[in-house]
């Protein structure tokens, strides 16, 4: 199915007038007044629910694979993962996670090149 450049541009404004709206819905109707502890609370979970989603197609789908799930990016998402909660902290699980990365790609590399 093709789309015209005039319904292309149409839903790009409405998705744009769609995230302005729930954006100013917090920061312009009630960004100046004291919100109550449990949305306060509920809030510093945003980041937590929204990462795993955009980082998960990335990990179990990949496109540098062709969409085909592959052992070095899962274990370096599991070193990530657990190098956080072992450290509680980002820099050292970010670290943790790409030099696994790049540590088993270079590994599987040389040992594609032995044979």
């Amino acid at each position: 199915m093709t789309y015209s450049s005039a319904e292309i541009w149409f839903i790009i404004a409405v998705l744009g007038i769609g995230t302005f709206l729930i954006r100013f819905s917090f920061l312009g109707l009630i960004g100046n007044r004291p919100m109550p502890p449990f949305v306060l609370r509920l809030l510093r979970f945003t980041p937590v629910a929204v990462l795993p989603g955009m980082v998960a197609p990335l990990v179990l789908w990949p496109a540098a694979t062709g969409g085909q799930p592959d052992l070095i990016r899962i274990l370096a998402a599991l070193m990530t993962v657990g190098v956080g909660l072992w450290t509680r902290n980002v820099l050292w699980a970010v670290f943790a996670g790409v030099a696994t990365l790049y540590g088993g790609m270079g590994l599987t590399g040389l040992l594609a090149g032995l044979h």
